[in-house]
């Protein structure tokens, strides 16, 4: 009798194993002359914008619009939800924003997110960070708000990076506060920096600057969508929406304007100019790189594994709006090579992250999660 429920559990271990691996999705592509295989992790995620990895392996997932913290087993794709979470302003661009896991998370268990807060009269974007216990968050702080407050959901930006104590805050313009980006005195259309737990560093360029907000390191951004530290050399990279036209991609430095909406290489969208119709002004910055017409660009990660060797050092960023997978190859801070990839299959890429496996990790729209590894 042993022997047989013995046989009659192997057989249906052996059938579950099976069906699993039959219904894991996946196809191949080619990049540098080598396959690669793309395979499902999970789905039915609406809008994963932001994503980061615990050190245990399981992967944070924030769905922007309706507000969903997930954590999603990798192996097997199964997602849990997470309690705590505040509520959001759903509409927009608005909702639950990006996500971080703090480097010395095994140590302090802090995990950060952005997310829009008030309603459709007057939001903005604030920054957060809380423990997990369990499946709930506990110890919410409030790190930072940006204001003014407004009455649009639109342009939050809202990308977070941290690196040795500071915390970076990628915000957007508001989009009819196009100025703002120009003004010190605000929020909008700045990249950020803050110490980890909120307070404002002493060294940031415009704290003795009157009437400047001191969180302020740089300014003159569109609608940031990318922010990501090169771990090889530590610096610091952007990427904004343009108007019909113009994304770019920046070298972050601190001080520096980078001349929204004063310059810029797109066109509103009635295709007439932006303000002057300049590319080009003294004391603004020029662009790394730039895409015309837009692709739209989200989320960003420099790939720094030997797993895949022809990819190390690459910058990853997902495109929303031609819908596709850009690698960019860099050499000396500039752009020499642009691959597109995952063209065919006409995903709004939203998120990219690396993972600790050394595969890369993107998030679509409409609710799939992938990895891409060696075939």
């Amino acid at each position: 009798m042993k022997t047989l429920k013995t046989i009659h559990a192997f057989i249906l271990v052996f059938l579950v194993t099976s069906c699993s691996t039959k219904q894991k999705e996946f196809f191949t592509i080619e990049s540098e002359g080598t396959k690669l295989k793309v395979e499902t992790v999970t789905d039915s995620i609406t809008i994963p914008f932001g994503m980061d990895f615990l050190p245990n392996g399981r992967l944070l997932v924030t769905d922007r619009a309706i507000g969903h913290m997930v954590v999603v087993n990798t192996a097997t794709g199964e997602k849990e939800l997470i309690q705590g979470v505040p509520p959001v302003v759903g509409q927009g661009d608005g909702g639950l924003l990006d996500i971080l896991v703090h480097p010395d998370y095994k140590n302090n268990g802090w995990i950060y997110f952005s997310y829009s807060e008030g309603d459709t009269t007057s939001n903005t974007m604030v920054v957060e960070r809380a423990k997990l216990d369990g499946l709930k968050l506990v110890q919410r702080e409030r790190l930072f708000t940006a204001l003014p407050y407004f009455k649009k959901p639109l342009h939050h930006g809202s990308r977070l990076v941290l690196k040795d104590g500071y915390l970076f805050i990628a915000m957007g313009e508001k989009t009819d506060l196009q100025d703002s980006a120009q003004t010190l005195g605000n929020h909008l259309g700045k990249v950020l920096r803050i110490f980890e737990d909120g307070r404002v560093p002493r060294d940031n360029p415009f704290v003795d600057t009157p009437d400047a907000k001191p969180e302020v390191w740089t300014y003159g951004h569109r609608n940031p969508n990318g922010l990501a530290l090169n771990p090889a050399t530590g610096d610091l990279w952007e990427h904004e929406h343009g108007p019909m036209g113009g994304d770019e991609l920046n070298l972050i430095k601190p001080g520096l304007n980078y001349g929204w909406p004063v310059i810029t290489y797109g066109l509103n969208y009635d295709s007439t100019k932006v303000g002057e119709g300049i590319t080009e002004k003294e004391g603004m910055e020029q662009p790394v790189y730039y895409y015309k017409p837009s692709i739209a660009p989200s989320g960003m990660q420099f790939y720094s594994s030997d797993v895949i060797p022809m990819w190390k050092g690459n910058l990853f960023i997902g495109a929303m709006a031609l819908k596709h997978l850009n690698r960019l190859v860099l050499e000396n801070n500039k752009v020499i090579k642009e691959e597109r990839l995952l063209t065919d299959k006409k995903w709004r890429v939203r998120s990219v992250k690396q993972g600790p496996d050394g595969f890369l990790y993107i998030g679509v729209d409409g609710g799939k999660i992938l990895r891409i590894r060696p075939n």
